[in-house]
């Protein structure tokens, strides 16, 4: 029996421009999924996904030689998973290149909606199964920047930046002595990764300028200080890709009247958000019908 586990992750700088190159800055989380591989005499791969709460969204059996065929699989989620399987045989021949086969369990330890990686984890922990690079897993499979799959290997904030078509990540230290007032909240849907990119190709103005100015906050971000100087950083942040996608920031949409500063992350309109507060917010969010409120210290590694 073989186990991987792969962290998730939440990009605090950088959304959309990390695409073009900028250095961005990211967290693994505490939760994250792992994948428990065992060999049996069929050669077929029986799969079971199960959620944070021990209970299964999905499962199915495939046979060994249906992955690099025409078979036409049972629904959308088995028809990604071939296709992870498949693009993972490509970059390694000997992968299930066997008479025999496997049971495969994964198991996520956050709920599936919260966007903290359900596809990334899986990509990094079948990339280790096959034993193939994870980046290149990625880009044949679900494409995107890539700072997802760093964050399920690192053990640490990162920065990260894609240069000359390589991914760069390097482990740095963030222990802001603010930290206690930091919040993650959950806007109770999940955000499509790949249609936030979509509609960041379709209304990006010329980003360069703005590469430079994200790049700056990143830096600044990492050795800040203050709470006063992280809010002012986060709020100029939310207005350079406000005006790059065209779209409102979170918290004129919604939160308007919050006395602190709030920023998106990842794909604008979904998942969580980055909150700062000298009092805990979580009344005001509860109010609001938000209930998914957690500190920074329960959230990143």
């Amino acid at each position: 029996m073989s186990t991987f586990y792969s962290n998730g992750k939440l990009l605090l700088t950088g959304e959309y421009v990390v695409l073009d190159g900028a250095l961005s800055f990211a967290v693994p989380t505490k939760h994250g999924q792992s994948l428990i591989v065992e060999n049996i005499a069929e050669p077929k791969i029986i799969w079971k996904s199960l959620d944070e709460k021990g209970d299964v969204w999905f499962e199915e059996i495939f046979k060994i030689d249906e992955i690099t065929t025409s078979h036409t699989p049972n629904s959308d989620i088995a028809e990604r998973l071939i296709q992870i399987l498949n693009a993972a045989k490509q970059l390694n021949s000997n992968f299930l290149n066997t008479k025999t086969g496997f049971k495969v369990t994964t198991k996520l330890d956050f709920p599936n909606n919260w966007g903290l990686g359900t596809s990334s984890t899986l990509i990094n922990n079948i990339a280790q199964w096959a034993n193939v690079d994870a980046y290149q897993l990625l880009e044949k499979t679900f494409g995107g920047s890539g700072y997802d799959i760093a964050c399920a290997k690192h053990n640490h904030p990162i920065t990260y930046q894609i240069k000359n078509d390589k991914p760069i990540a390097k482990e740095i230290d963030f222990n802001p002595t603010f930290k206690d007032h930091l919040y993650f909240i959950h806007l109770n849907k999940k955000q499509n990764s790949r249609e936030g990119i979509k509609h960041y190709h379709a209304n990006k103005q010329d980003s360069k300028s703005a590469i430079k100015e994200i790049e700056d906050i990143t830096k600044k971000m990492i050795i800040c200080k203050t709470l006063e100087d992280f809010d002012n950083l986060i709020n100029t942040h939310e207005t350079i890709i406000s005006k790059i996608t065209k779209q409102t920031p979170v918290k004129n949409l919604l939160f308007d009247d919050f006395e602190g500063c709030i920023k998106s992350l990842g794909a604008w309109g979904g998942d969580f958000i980055l909150v700062t507060s000298k009092i805990n917010p979580a009344n005001y969010f509860k109010e609001k019908g938000f209930e998914t409120i957690i500190s920074y210290k329960e959230m990143v590694l």
